[in-house]
């Protein structure tokens, strides 16, 4: 334990820090499961609904360095791609 009174604030917002990236960063994977779970039933609309909500909050765990920005880019990318081959699919 610190004995500096700076130390144990920074403790303290340590802690604080933790919780708020893991709730952002468990966020984050729901979401990009809900759309994936969407496009494996072939649900069109709720997997772009879905898609719409899972881009906002993919840009801002990158922006918050929660997740590096290309990583962030690549999962959007994958989505998107599964969204676009599945309507290809139910087009032909």
């Amino acid at each position: 334990m610190p004995n500096i009174a700076s130390a144990k604030k920074r403790l303290r917002q340590d802690a604080v820090r933790c919780e708020r990236n893991r709730a952002n960063r468990s966020r984050t994977r729901n979401v990009c499961k809900k759309v994936l779970k969407a496009v494996a039933v072939g649900n069109i609309e709720q997997a772009e609904q879905l898609f719409a909500e899972a881009t906002i909050t993919l840009d801002k765990a990158g922006a918050s360095h929660l997740i590096h920005k290309n990583t962030a880019s690549r999962k959007k990318s994958r989505l998107s791609a599964m969204i676009k081959k599945l309507k290809t699919a139910k087009k032909a």
